[in-house]
């Protein structure tokens, strides 16, 4: 249990972010981004997601400190039964990190070994327009 609460695997936190208008051109590219990069977390290989992520989350946590953590919280769990998408916000700014385009994406997960799993995923949108994930929250 403590592990699932220790991972917030980067600076950013999803706490009351500041929400801008829902702005689909955005939140449609950055969830396809969480979509995918969920799917390698799935497949229980957080070093791969570490690979796949935001440069801010790589200078927040180590490859391997992300892969220990990531793999200790996630494999209790087991495997995913089903995830649902309960909301994704735009915003502009979070707490600990650069002002950019984030969003702030929240599923409710039930897993093997777990039902009612809240996750938060932020993607954020880099200079090249591609949407990588910054913050990955299980509880």
């Amino acid at each position: 249990m403590k592990a699932i609460a220790a991972f917030v695997l980067s600076v950013a936190a999803a706490a009351a972010p500041s929400v801008y208008a829902q702005e689909a051109p955005q939140i449609a590219p950055a969830t396809e981004a969480a979509t995918r990069w969920l799917a390698v977390m799935d497949a229980g290989k957080a070093a791969e997601a570490w690979d796949a992520g935001a440069p801010v989350m790589q200078s927040a946590i180590t490859r391997d400190m992300w892969n220990k953590v990531g793999t200790d919280a996630r494999a209790p769990l087991g495997a995913v039964k089903s995830r649902k998408q309960t909301s994704a916000n735009f915003t502009k700014t979070l707490p600990g990190v650069p002002d950019g385009e984030y969003v702030v994406i929240q599923y409710a997960t039930d897993f093997a070994n777990r039902a009612g799993v809240i996750e938060t995923v932020v993607p954020m949108r880099l200079p090249d327009g591609s949407w990588k994930v910054t913050t990955y929250l299980i509880r």
